[in-house]
């Protein structure tokens, strides 16, 4: 068999080739990949992904990457994957579609981890019921694909589905993980309903109404394909103990099936922007969506842009000042691009929803709001007509059609990769400021350009902080990741979260360990995952700390298992 360019830990090449023998006797040879060498990390385009490394990698680029990506065809084909894998103690790392590259894509986050795949074959959209309004979808199925579907079966424009900036991700990847779109459902998390998981041990359960057969089915077939109950995608709890959140951002579980509610049409529809002259604005703004939005006179999820997120989807840092390379723009160089593409320091982008009276007196309370701020402008989308930044794209978005648009903005430096860090506020002017100064400060000090993005929900403010870089050069890939560990070490000290939460001893990690160690106890589903490590593993000799040297021979040795050399 070909050897890997790395093998998983604990396993030597012998063992290796047994199980993938096994594994291939379920899946087939067609349906693995064997991850040899370095030639094969050549993919960088958000359109064809990468699916056994990190395609935006701030660490050496081989170091987080699969032995082997296996592609299972059914449930019954990765429940039997799953078997295998703990009779060998092989871990795995699943993924749907391989998108989510600003948080690491496919890459695995224990090195020679088996990739799984689970978009490759398994993207089918099961049902749309148009009377209640919801879908049943599996792994591979996009947000584009959804939509498409939609299209297909003429209920494009009864049903609205919520997209996220770019349509290309799973439907179900990225709402375990708890991401957003614009629309009123912008809350994927909160609007699905009913989960298909497959344990750690190959078990399959489904959650919800999904427990309770429905009459009549027949029970000889195979579990995943039974009818589901009728409710399933109707009432979220069913009986007892809520499980579905544990399966969300987790390594508890792979989930294979999804429903998800979709969006009747809601009788009208108005894109809208609204621009801010002033950096100092921030506050009044903030505030401002704040009162809107709890008392839901904003409807939807809002934005809270920065000029250079909307300036780098028009053009690129070298076409607005040629010449400026290795450091940040400064203040007359950003009011340079303020003046050239007319838009403000802050771009708030929103919806109206619902028939003309509705939209007309939401509008009104809007504008009122608003026109407190000096300078502030007003844009109503229309076809045809020209508006500042990129309203036309986001009257795509909070619509719920999908897009690629968005991704000019990651070519505004060549060879154009990012990194995201997204701390979690109140929504309060003060905060906002607070934070946007010391993830400014920080940035400007790496020579990074600062490129942000506030984003309302109910009532939490997500600070997108996008780190764009060259990933071709080794020195800008290491100030990322500086940069980004010194903003989460300020964030959580201001009680702004996304990585640290060690409230009464890290409690809460104790508790996600046990569970895992439960539901897991061989240690074998994305061990390390969002911080959760299971006992089988010392997770203090995977910690990647400040000065970590983050290269193959520095990959935890298991006594008596040989290291593959660099090729």
């Amino acid at each position: 068999m070909t050897q890997p360019l790395i093998l998983p830990p604990g396993i030597d090449a012998p063992t290796f080739a047994r199980y993938l023998d096994e594994v291939r006797g379920i899946v087939g040879a067609d349906n693995i990949d064997i991850i040899t060498g370095e030639h094969q990390f050549v993919k960088t385009d958000y359109m064809d992904p990468a699916k056994e490394h990190d395609m935006h990698p701030v660490f050496d680029k081989d170091y987080f990457v699969s032995s082997a990506v296996v592609a299972p065809r059914s449930v019954p084909e990765l429940q039997a994957i799953m078997k295998v894998c703990n009779d060998f103690k092989v871990p795995v790392w699943p993924f749907s579609i391989g998108r989510n590259i600003g948080y690491g894509g496919t890459a695995p986050r224990v090195p020679g981890s088996v990739g799984l795949d689970m978009g490759r074959h398994m993207d089918r959209v099961l049902e749309v019921n148009e009377k209640d309004a919801y879908c049943l979808v599996e792994p591979g199925v996009t947000f584009h694909d959804l939509y498409d579907d939609l299209v297909r079966r003429g209920l494009e424009d009864k049903l609205w589905i919520d997209v996220p900036d770019l349509g290309g991700g799973s439907v179900i990847g990225n709402t375990i993980e708890r991401g957003v779109g614009y629309s009123p459902y912008g809350d994927h998390w909160m609007m699905h309903c009913g989960l298909e998981v497959v344990l750690p041990n190959g078990e399959l359960v489904r959650t919800g109404m999904g427990a309770l057969p429905e009459p009549g089915a027949d029970q000889g077939q195979s579990p995943d394909q039974q009818k589901p109950n009728r409710c399933w995608q109707l009432f979220n709890y069913g009986f007892g103990p809520y499980h579905d959140g544990i399966f969300s951002q987790s390594n508890y579980g792979i989930v294979t099936k999804m429903g998800l509610w979709l969006m009747p049409n809601p009788g009208g529809y108005q894109a809208y922007s609204i621009t801010f002259e002033k950096e100092d604005d921030l506050p009044a703004i903030v505030e401002t969506v704040r009162q809107l939005r709890i008392c839901m006179i904003i409807q939807n999820v809002a934005t809270i842009r920065s000029l250079l997120l909307d300036a780098a989807c028009l053009d690129t840092k070298e076409g607005y000042c040629p010449g400026v390379k290795d450091r940040a723009l400064n203040e007359a160089e950003m009011d340079d691009i303020q003046r050239k593409t007319g838009l403000g320091r802050w771009i708030f982008y929103g919806a109206l929803y619902g028939p003309d009276p509705v939209r007309d007196a939401l509008w009104g309370a809007i504008k009122g709001a608003f026109s407190q701020i000096p300078g502030v402008k007003f844009y109503l989308h229309e076809e045809g007509r020209p508006a500042p930044g990129v309203l036309d794209i986001r009257s795509k978005t909070m619509r719920g059609i999908p897009t690629y648009d968005e991704l000019k903005w990651v070519d505004w430096v060549p060879n154009g990769a990012h990194f995201f860090f997204s701390p979690i506020a109140e929504v309060r002017g003060d905060a906002a400021t607070k934070q946007y100064q010391i993830s400014k400060k920080r940035l400007v000090e790496a020579g990074f350009d600062v490129i942000v993005d506030f984003i309302i929900g109910m009532r939490e403010m997500h600070h997108i902080i996008c780190v764009v870089y060259d990933r071709t050069k080794p020195e800008e890939r290491a100030r990322a990741v500086e940069v980004v560990r010194r903003l989460i070490d300020e964030c959580a000290a201001e009680g702004w979260g996304e990585c640290t939460y060690n409230f009464n001893d890290n409690a809460l990690m104790k508790l996600s360990e046990k569970i895992k160690d439960t539901l897991d106890p061989n240690g074998i589903l994305a061990p390390g995952k969002n911080g959760v490590w299971p006992s089988t593993y010392d997770k203090s000799k995977w910690q990647l700390k400040a000065g970590s040297a983050v290269t193959r021979d520095s990959i935890p040795k298991t006594p008596g298992i040989p290291r593959p050399s660099k090729l």
